[in-house]
């Protein structure tokens, strides 16, 4: 339930970002970086295919994951 969410929270973040400019990618903050909830929901959300990790605690939304936030 935590990791859900933590999940939803950090995809309004990133479609917000993602509004401002789709290929600007996003420091996570160490709060997140540090909950295992967090880094769970962030693999889960990667291993979907709705956010990309260029290194770890630095992602951006994909497109795809941007059309799961707005439906």
């Amino acid at each position: 339930m935590l990791q859900e969410m933590v999940g939803s929270d950090l995809l309004v973040a990133l479609a917000h970002s993602y509004e401002e400019d789709p290929g600007q990618f996003v420091s996570l903050p160490r709060i997140i970086l540090d909950s295992s909830a967090a880094r769970m929901a962030v693999a889960e959300m990667r291993n979907e295919g709705y956010l990309e990790e260029q290194i770890r605690g630095v992602v951006r939304l994909t497109p795809r994951g941007y059309k799961a936030y707005k439906s």
